[in-house]
């Protein structure tokens, strides 16, 4: 599926995934993600249209350094189908922003023209965080609402907590469906 020229006529949006990680898929975990095969296949459909069309795509990793993360375990390790390909940057990060790795924030400030489509998981850690960090520093982050998702709650329905964080971040970025994002044919609307 390649993209229309005539629809992008700047530079193409950066695919930014984030902590597409073994550790939400771990059932048991506390980080686990209920509907992690539903989003993994949608974030597999939007990396294949992005790498189709050899624009840029960023992968991001939480390496906490909190009693609960054990960074020597193999949960920290990509998803296999997710993880990065040669050519692609790849940024850890230690806490929930991906502006606290230097190597990011300097990257992202030195973009010319700034526009990435964030998807992947950890919606309330990572993606809210970077999201409104980025907001401070005036970069433009989509946020792809049913290729994002978070782990599960304590108490509480799932779904509603999903909504009500992606809510919060609709103040800081624009939030859009995949289908609102892909044109037929594979075109990117931005």
């Amino acid at each position: 599926m390649k993209a229309s020229a005539d629809m992008i006529d700047e530079d193409p949006p950066i695919l930014v995934c984030a902590d597409l990680q073994c550790e939400y898929l771990a059932e048991g975990r506390s980080h686990a993600i209920s509907d992690a095969d539903a989003i993994m296949s949608r974030c597999q459909e939007l990396m294949t249209l992005w790498r189709d069309n050899l624009w840029p795509v960023m992968h991001l990793k939480r390496i906490a350094q909190a009693a609960w993360f054990n960074p020597a375990s193999n949960l920290t390790n990509w998803i296999a189908e997710l993880k990065p390909r040669p050519g692609e940057l790849a940024f850890e990060h230690p806490l929930p922003s991906a502006y606290s790795s230097t190597r990011f924030a300097d990257y992202m400030t030195n973009i010319k023209s700034l526009r990435c489509v964030v998807l992947g998981f950890s919606l309330d850690e990572t993606i809210l965080a970077t999201v409104v960090d980025g907001f401070h520093r005036s970069h433009r982050y989509q946020v792809v609402s049913d290729a994002v998702a978070c782990r599960r709650v304590g108490v509480g329905d799932a779904a509603s907590y999903k909504t009500a964080v992606v809510k919060v971040i609709g103040h800081f970025a624009r939030v859009r469906s995949s289908a609102n994002l892909v044109c037929a044919g594979g075109q990117i609307a931005l």
